[in-house]
Formats: C-alpha cells, sequence, structure tokens
C-alpha cells in the first residue's frame, strides 16, 4: 500500500514518462497529487436539459456532438458545434478557436458549462465560449452488452454527482477526465487512517475534519455539499487542507522568530553619548512614526540577540534616515555595518545620502558595486577587512567570498523582495571577531568578547513596497515590523490626471508652465529590461525629440541602467542641483532618488506598468513644499486590469491600498516575483482567498509552541515540528529551520 511519500511514477495509472509530465506542475509524490485539487465544480447531478434552459443562467449541460465546423468571418474565425438532446439544441461558439476543427466528432458525448445568452438574431439558445469536456462516445455509452466493472466506474466518476475540474497538464495530453480516474484510483488505495499532525486541541477547536476524509471529500463532495461553498473553498474539507497548510507555514516561521532569540547577539549600549550622535545627523525634525520606528530598533540592539526586524514604510515616508540612525548605534559601538541594495543606482543614491549626512560628522562610508574596477574593488575590501570602513553601501557584491568585515554589527537591506531569499543570510554571515580597544567595553554584554559563539549581527530589511499584512504574515513572517504611516513636515499630496498620448502636446506645454516657474521634471519610459535593445532604443529616441524639437531651449538629461555608472552619477548630480530642467529617465529612477524641486512627472504608456511600479515612480515627486503631478499618457487600447490599475492611481496615493489592489490583479506569486522573494508555492492555499485563515493559522502555531502544557503534550508538539521541517523543505523550497 502507497503511502503520501510514495513517487507519483509508482502511482497506478501514471509510469516514469507520465510523472515527467506531472513534475512540470510540481507533482511529485502521492501527497503532491491528492493536493492537486480541482479550480472548479460542474453539477452534474442534475445537469439541465436544453429544454429547462433560461437565458443568463449559468449551467450544464450533457449532450451528444450532432455537427461541428469552423467558419471564417471578416473579423474573427468563429467555431461552432451543434449539441443535442433529442430533438432539443443548443449552439455552442468559440471566437479564435481554429485548434477545435478535430476536436469533436458527430455521437461523443460532451459536458458543456457556461452562460445560456438568446441569439440576437434567431433567439435560439446558445453558449459562447463555455467551457467543454468530452466524456464518452455514444457507441460506448449505448452498448447492449453489459458494460465492464471499469467503465461503469468511468460513467460515475463523470455523471450523476457533482464533478471535479482539474487543469489539464502536459499541453492537455492529461485532461481532467485523465486526472479523475488517477486519483480517484490513489485514494481507494490510501490508508483508512492516515496520522493527523495537528495537535489534538487545535482539531477541537476549529472542528476540522480527518485528513483522508478531508482529501476524499475535496476531491469526491457528497451529493448534498453546497456549490458555492464548493466553489469558493470553503467546504468543511477545503478549510481543513488550507488551514493545515499555513498551520505548518507559520508554525516554520513561529521556530524561526523563537530560535534567533536564543542567538548569541550584540547588546549594543544607548548612552548619551549615541543619543547626541544621532541628533547630530537629523537633517529636519523627526515625524512621531520615525521617532517610533528608532525606538523600536535602538530597543531591538540593546538586547543581547540579534534584531531582525522589517521597516515598511511608503515611498518619500523618511525610512533611510531611520536606518542611518541605526546605523549610528552601532558605528558608535565599535562596529561596522552593511547597507545592501539591490540596483546600483540605489546603491549610489544611498552612498550620496550617507556622505552627505554622515561623512560630515565624520563617518568614513565606502561604496561597493560590480561596475568598480579591480583595483578599486581590491582597496575597498581591504578597507572594509580592516575596520576602517564604518558604513559599507553595496549591492550584492558585498555577499561575494572575497568581501570580509572586520566586525560587522549591523545589516540594512534595502528592497529585499528583489534578493532571493537566501542573499540576506549570506550578509548576516560575514561577521567576525568583536571589537577591541576603545569601543570593547560600550559592546560587551551577554554577548561580548567572552561568549562561546561569534555574535549574529542585527538585520534590519527597509522595503518602500507597502506590503499586504498577509504577505508580510509569510514573506516576513520571522521578522518583527515597524510601520512608518505619515510623512515628514511639509509634503503636500501629488495630484495624478491619466491623458491620452493624442493629447501630449497639452502636457508638454503644461511642463513647460511648471519648469518656468523654477520647477524640475520627470519623464519616464517603460524600458522594464535594461537589456531590451529595441526599447532603450525608444526611450533615447524620446529623449532625442524632447531635446531637439519640443524643448530646444532646456536642459535635458537620459538617466538608464545601461549608461557608464560615472555618467550615471554626473547626470544624477546635475538634475539633484538644478543644473537640468528635465531628466528623461527609464524606471531606474523607481526607488531612490530624492530630488525636492521635481514637481512633475510623466509616464509615458502608463498602462504597461505594474501598479506598484507606477506607484514607486510616483513618489520620485512631491518631496518638497510645492504642489507636484503626475501624468500618466496612455497609448492604444488599454486592457481591463491595466484600466483598474490607472484608476487606482488617479484615485489615491495611499501605497498600503494600492498594494492590496495590486496583490488581488497580480496575485502573491507574482507581487514580488515568488522565486525571487521566497514566497512559498501554496498547494491548496491563497492569501487573498484566506486572510482570515492565515491568521488563525499563526495564532495557533504560536499557542503549540508556547507548550507543552495541559493543552498541548510534547509529543504532539514533536510529531508537529517533524511535520512542518519535511514540509518546509520538500514542498515549499523554503530555507532550513533547524
Amino acid at each position: 500500500m502507497p503511502d503520501l511519500a510514495t513517487s507519483v511514477q509508482y502511482v497506478k495509472g501514471i509510469g516514469p514518462r507520465l510523472a515527467d509530465i506531472l513534475a512540470a506542475k510540481g507533482i511529485h509524490t502521492l501527497d503532491d497529487l491528492l493536493h492537486y485539487l480541482p479550480f472548479r465544480y460542474e453539477d452534474r447531478l442534475n445537469p439541465r436539459t436544453i429544454p429547462e434552459l433560461r437565458a443568463g443562467e449559468m449551467a450544464t449541460v450533457i449532450a451528444e456532438v450532432r455537427t461541428s465546423g469552423l467558419f471564417r468571418t471578416r473579423r474573427m474565425p468563429l467555431f461552432q458545434m451543434t449539441a443535442g438532446q433529442g430533438r432539443a439544441r443548443l449552439k455552442c461558439i468559440w471566437f479564435h478557436a481554429a485548434y477545435l476543427r478535430d476536436k469533436f466528432q458527430p455521437g461523443q458525448i460532451v459536458a458543456l458549462y457556461g452562460k445560456v445568452e438568446a441569439d440576437s438574431r434567431s433567439g435560439e439558445l446558445q453558449i459562447v465560449q463555455p467551457q467543454f469536456e468530452i466524456i464518452g462516445d455514444a457507441d460506448v455509452e449505448n452498448e447492449t452488452d453489459s458494460p465492464s466493472a471499469e467503465q461503469k466506474i468511468a460513467a460515475s466518476l463523470e455523471i450523476g454527482r457533482i464533478v471535479p475540474i482539474y487543469e489539464s497538464a502536459g499541453n492537455g495530453r492529461l485532461t481532467s477526465r485523465w486526472f479523475r480516474r488517477v486519483i480517484h484510483k490513489a485514494l481507494e488505495s490510501l490508508a483508512a487512517d492516515l496520522p493527523d499532525p495537528i495537535p489534538a486541541v487545535v482539531r477541537r477547536r476549529l472542528g476540522l475534519i480527518p485528513p483522508r476524509e478531508a482529501l476524499c471529500k475535496v476531491h469526491w463532495p457528497d451529493p448534498g455539499e453546497n456549490l458555492q461553498n464548493l466553489q469558493s473553498s470553503r467546504t468543511p474539507a477545503h478549510v481543513r487542507l488550507i488551514f493545515e497548510e499555513l498551520f505548518f507555514i507559520e508554525l516554520g516561521l513561529e521556530l524561526k522568530r523563537r530560535e534567533q532569540k536564543a542567538q548569541v547577539g550584540i547588546a549594543f549600549r544607548l548612552n548619551d553619548e549615541v543619543r547626541s550622535a544621532i541628533k547630530k545627523i537629523l537633517p529636519f525634525h523627526p515625524t512621531a512614526a520615525q521617532r517610533q520606528a528608532l525606538k523600536e530598533i535602538a530597543s531591538d540592539m540593546e538586547k543581547p540577540f540579534p534584531m531582525r526586524r522589517l521597516l515598511q514604510g511608503d515611498v518619500g515616508s523618511g525610512k533611510t534616515i531611520v536606518a542611518f540612525e541605526a546605523a549610528i548605534i552601532a558605528i558608535e559601538n565599535g562596529y561596522q555595518v552593511a547597507l545592501m541594495a539591490p540596483t546600483e543606482i540605489l546603491a549610489q543614491q544611498h552612498y550620496f545620502s550617507a556622505r552627505r549626512i554622515l561623512e560630515t560628522a565624520g563617518y568614513r562610508v565606502v561604496l561597493l558595486t560590480g561596475s568598480l574596477d579591480d583595483d578599486r574593488k581590491r582597496e575597498i575590501r581591504r578597507h572594509i577587512a580592516q575596520g576602517n570602513a564604518q558604513l559599507v553601501i553595496g549591492t550584492h557584491a558585498l555577499i561575494e567570498q572575497k568581501v570580509e568585515f572586520a566586525r560587522l554589527g549591523l545589516v540594512i537591506v534595502d528592497e529585499q523582495h528583489r534578493f532571493g531569499v537566501l542573499q540576506r543570510f549570506k550578509l548576516m554571515k560575514k561577521t567576525s571577531d568583536p571589537p577591541s580597544g576603545a569601543h570593547l567595553k560600550a559592546a560587551a554584554g551577554p554577548a561580548g568578547p567572552n561568549a562561546p559563539d561569534t555574535p549574529e549581527p542585527h538585520v534590519l530589511v527597509m522595503t518602500a513596497t507597502p506590503i499586504p499584512r498577509t504577505l508580510a504574515l509569510t514573506l516576513y513572517g520571522d521578522l518583527d515590523v515597524s510601520v512608518i504611516n505619515e510623512m515628514p513636515p511639509g509634503r503636500t499630496p501629488i495630484v495624478t490626471r491619466r491623458i491620452s498620448d493624442e493629447r501630449s502636446d497639452e502636457v508638454w506645454a503644461f511642463v513647460r508652465k511648471q519648469v518656468a516657474a523654477g520647477h524640475q521634471a520627470y519623464v519616464v519610459y517603460p524600458v522594464i529590461e535594461e537589456n531590451d535593445e529595441s526599447e532603450l532604443k525608444a526611450a533615447i529616441k524620446m529623449y532625442r525629440e524632447l531635446s531637439n524639437r519640443i524643448f530646444p531651449d532646456l536642459k535635458i538629461g537620459l538617466l538608464h541602467g545601461r549608461l557608464d555608472p560615472g555618467l550615471k552619477e554626473q547626470v544624477m548630480k546635475m538634475f539633484q542641483k538644478g543644473d537640468l530642467n528635465i531628466l528623461v529617465s527609464t524606471t531606474v529612477i523607481e526607488v531612490g532618488v530624492d530630488v525636492a524641486n521635481a514637481t512633475v512627472m510623466v509616464i509615458e504608456h502608463a498602462e504597461r506598468f505594474g501598479l506598484a511600479q507606477l506607484h514607486q515612480l510616483r513618489g520620485r515627486i512631491g518631496r518638497g513644499a510645492a504642489k507636484s503631478f503626475c501624468v500618466l499618457m496612455t497609448g492604444g487600447k488599454v486592457s481591463e486590469d491595466g484600466e483598474r490599475r490607472l484608476d487606482a492611481m488617479v484615485r489615491t496615493v495611499d501605497g498600503f491600498q494600492i498594494a492590496e489592489l495590486d496583490l488581488e490583479l497580480r496575485g502573491p506569486g507574482e507581487f514580488f516575483g515568488t522565486r525571487q522573494a521566497g514566497l512559498p508555492s501554496f498547494q491548496v492555499a491563497s492569501l487573498i482567498r484566506d486572510r482570515q485563515l492565515l491568521e488563525l493559522a499563526k495564532r495557533e502555531a504560536a499557542a503549540v509552541l508556547a507548550g507543552p502544557n495541559e493543552d498541548v503534550s510534547q509529543d504532539e508538539i514533536s510529531r508537529a515540528l517533524r511535520h512542518m521541517r519535511t514540509r518546509w523543505q520538500k514542498t515549499y523550497g523554503l530555507v532550513e529551520v533547524a
């Protein structure tokens, strides 16, 4: 009898060839196969007859194929199939569907699902773009001989019940019908009493059904099951499987948090001397939110275990100055600080800001990026290794093997979601001996020089991309969270308008008016990937058009990711100093650029940008007291999702509202990019749909790890942790929990 860990190739009806196809869907074991859930259900228990159909309703119809054919119109090819029940007929139409030419044969039995409509000319009922499944041939279904047991089972899985519909695999080779038969056999072979890894107290409290019952009923619902609950994944079977998945993810994250608290850290001292040093660097009076964030960070850094904190705030909220204040605490205690950014231009911006704010106070700041020449990199690495560099700012170059810190006390990771999940851990591990000399006493504490283990640095993760709470609970569930939810004083709300590029003359006239008033402007062109030669040429062409024809009397600069780093720095300095009126740029200015005098941003082909990216770009303006304007220029037809993105931008400047909508539009995997973010690829849960269950799973996981006690035994905790470790590593591909 196979168990859940059995390789899927050994499941009856599969074998090595089909196992390779299933692997592309992430199905490697019997457990994976049984967690490949239907994406919808059809009520074939009481399918509608054609005479019963009414226009406007969604319906399932099982009928016989009569005729089919491809018809070419002036606008598009149409495929039409007529299905019948006795004398009753139903027309089905698919647009752009030449691929269906050889799909249907007269006499086949098909299940059709879709919205019933009345033909505007004939009045006949029809279904446009129905979902369909061929469930048998008429000559097989109507055989006079007694059907075999296999045929009876096959028929019973297709008609006379609520039927699960699965996504096909292998370019349609493994159909929904194939999945039904294989999963049905697999469930029959499953042990009658599967062990339940969820502690009994949690099962009782939430009324969770047993795992085998959940697997059976999620694939083969009882006849009386509510169809709406099935489609929305809210049956007891769905809830059991979704909660189980979220519970073990949250159990792993909670365990990580607790184990981090047990690690050896650096207990920094926060005395009057350190506080005075922090006050010296502040360029303005901090907001209440900034003060609260620094208070939480400083409190963590005083403790003898490593800080793991996420600093989250909307664009322009002042996260960077809070990070610099945290850096002062570490430096004044005799330690080094590493700040890692995802792009060279953002690293350079941090470097310019740090030099302006920190170097004048006597701190030594260096920049290490991949584009520096080898001699310069060697020199900087030597300063880092000797401890001469106090704040080291860089890109991925910081985690190269050659880079060694003398005494790393604080790691700051900006825009963490752009890095692979293991990269901040690599930087955290670049620790060395505790400091010596004058600062040793200040740094020493429970994790001081006589500690048995090398202390780990504190870690501060920053993001200007507001993260919906459900994502934060999974992606950053091992971190404490600080939020800066107010803007520095003097900022005025940004006015956002959408306009067609047919009215571009009006836009350029407005830009000229703003420049005449002494302000500056950005014009952003959608080169999404800097290695896209054709799009980069288009951006350069736009720059020439603006320079030579539209604004020949103004000073215009060009910035893109393929420019030489020295030239990039020169262009940015000129714009910051006001030597340029307009900066034509690609998305390299998305994060980190801060020019208070820039009050206008024109985003060309705005419909081609993602919602979060549009919001990030808009955040480059509105940084001074003058009123700022963002103009979203669109060209051509805009998709439905594009319309929603643009409407959201016009409607609100609240990054957290925008993030929630962006999550709904793109889904969690695309919100950051699953691989880059380290976000688990869920089998059954959805972070958008299952927010309440996620919150519940987090609470229950924390309660279980608070044991053993009268509610949960040590054996139950150990069993849950064993199961969690298996799922954590094998199913979700997340970093190992020790």
